[in-house]
């Protein structure tokens, strides 16, 4: 059986009494980074010494058939450094490898810092999305944000402390200005902070400088009506901005809603007149 098991992301108080049992039993503990894991057996009194698998995103997709084997006759403990394994952590390839293999995986809950900054952000929680980290070249990034400009449920980053202030930036071009915006540093820990504003506003304070792990919680947007000839205009805008039609169409389809092939074949026909 493959078990992933959630750690503390931060207060070891928050680590459960599940996660103390099953590390404390566990014979083969598939770690992101063995030497932390090692820190938190110590930390929480843990005198167990289970045989220590790194298993990372260098390599675990070749690591995952051969893990999965020693699951189909033992149970394997996959942690990541924080949070829960396989969500922006390693373990995805693993339990993809488990479940085509037929062998069992199941989970132990416990911190989530999306979650968390979701609770805590003061926006709207019904419905949302997690989009992970956003790409590191700035015109990927602004890409994607163009991309996410319509999404109408709240959305939730992980972003580099290094990289926040000029991602909060593009969020305000993408977004505008008057989006509501909740940028969460340190959760669980001694010097947790939430700071809530628009883009520009948080852009100003980030650009100080900002110290740890960070959540970004940004406000759904409101679906603008556009028109079929408005949004192949648009397209063409971003086409004259050095961007591939086929990467502009799915940017325009994604923010108003209209087909992507729709778009693709209006724009060909546009350029033939």
């Amino acid at each position: 059986m493959i078990i992933l098991a959630a750690t503390p992301i931060g207060n070891l108080g928050d680590a459960s009494r599940r996660l103390i049992e099953v590390l404390e039993n566990a014979e083969i503990v598939a770690a992101e980074d063995t030497r932390t894991t090692q820190r938190l057996l110590r930390a929480l009194e843990i005198e167990n010494r289970p045989r220590l698998i790194a298993l990372h995103d260098h390599n675990e997709k070749h690591k995952a058939a051969e893990l999965v084997a020693l699951a189909a006759e033992q149970d394997i403990v996959v942690v990541s450094d924080a949070g829960m394994p396989a969500v922006s952590d390693p373990g995805y390839a693993l339990v993809a490898e488990a479940v085509a293999q037929g062998v069992t995986v199941t989970a132990i809950p416990g911190p989530s810092a999306v979650l968390m900054a979701l609770a805590i952000s003061g926006l709207p929680t019904d419905r949302f999305t997690f989009e992970g980290f956003l790409p590191r070249k700035p015109g990927e990034r602004r890409s994607t944000l163009r991309a996410l400009a319509a999404e109408p449920r709240t959305m939730v980053f992980f972003e580099s402390p290094a990289r926040l202030a000029s991602a909060l930036t593009d969020m305000g071009a993408a977004f505008g200005e008057d989006r509501r915006i909740a940028v969460c540093r340190e959760l669980t820990k001694f010097y947790e902070e939430v700071r809530r504003g628009t883009a520009p506003e948080l852009a100003k304070w980030a650009e100080a400088g900002v110290k740890g792990e960070i959540v970004v919680v940004v406000e759904g947007g409101a679906r603008v009506e556009t028109s079929p000839e408005d949004a192949v205009a648009q397209v063409q805008q971003l086409v004259a901005s050095g961007i591939r039609l086929k990467d502009a169409c799915a940017e325009v389809a994604a923010a108003t809603g209209l087909s992507s092939r729709d778009l693709y074949q209006q724009a060909l026909a546009a350029r033939s007149q």
